[in-house]
């Protein structure tokens, strides 16, 4: 049975009609990783599916639709396995047209990830990505960033606002810790569904944590840091720019107790 499945609304979908998408750029997704055929925080993917539709496309697809896609597509692979999940319209891009089309869901899967085990060194880089409450397709900067830090001898890349402050990485939120609480940044973010399904979960444990401004001055002050996203609800940073962080094994160990007290539910 292979990791590698491509549907189109439920669908093994054909090349003819993978072929536009192939070139089209107006789209939103979201990325998770199933384990024993159940996902994490499966309300949040289907809510983060329902608003980006409405905010792209002026309409959103009933979520017991979408689950039938998603059901389509595990059952068609192994039970361990990455999934990503695309909604877009066939009115295209370019066009003024396409609030009146039904939108359409690709779902795509791979084999399982669990991402780098760093520590990861971050280059800092002034950018805000556009309409960042949508988790939308073709963002170019995202990888010119990720390999321009990594020819700077980096690991990857966090961004600054226009404010001085942090926000977050390439595909990644960041998330801090003061030695108390844990800390995220104040800014335009993606909220990605890792990070909401660990502060929902730090919330239900009791657990201390705040949303403040944090800027690379700020850096030598907190206790820690990491990135996480669909991969893992943490990865250590060892510095961002040319400041270091120290190691935090203990917030390492907190954000994944959070993650893993989050039930996993089938589609």
């Amino acid at each position: 049975m292979t990791s590698f499945v491509a549907h189109r609304n439920g669908q093994a979908a054909t090349a003819e009609e993978l072929a536009p998408l192939a070139f089209a750029g107006y789209a939103h997704f979201t990325a998770m990783q199933v384990r024993g055929g159940r996902v994490r925080g499966l309300d949040l993917h289907l809510e983060r599916l329902r608003t980006a539709s409405v905010e792209l496309f002026g309409r959103a697809l009933p979520d017991d639709q979408v689950r039938s896609y998603l059901r389509a597509a595990l059952e068609a692979g192994p039970a361990d396995l990455s999934l990503t999940a695309t909604v877009y319209s066939r009115a295209g891009e370019f066009t003024a047209a396409g609030t009146g089309a039904e939108p359409e869901v690709l779902v795509r899967t791979g084999p399982p990830s669990a991402g780098p085990a760093g520590p990861l060194a971050l280059a800092a880089v002034e950018h805000e990505r556009f309409l960042p409450a949508v988790k939308h397709v073709g963002e170019v900067a995202k990888t010119y960033f990720l390999r321009q830090a990594v020819a700077q001898g980096f690991d990857d890349a966090a961004f600054v606002d226009r404010r001085g402050r942090l926000s977050e990485a390439t595909i990644w939120n960041l998330a801090f810790w003061d030695g108390d609480s844990v800390v995220w940044p104040q800014a335009e973010v993606l909220g990605g569904m890792t990070m909401s399904i660990v502060r929902r979960q730090l919330d239900r444990l009791g657990l201390p944590q705040r949303v403040q401004d944090i800027t690379l001055d700020d850096v030598p002050t907190l206790a820690g840091g990491v990135v996480m996203n669909s991969w893992t609800p943490g990865v250590a940073v060892s510095r961002i720019g040319a400041v270091s962080l120290p190691e935090a094994p203990s917030f390492l160990e907190l954000l994944h107790k959070a993650y893993e007290a989050e039930s996993p539910t089938a589609p």
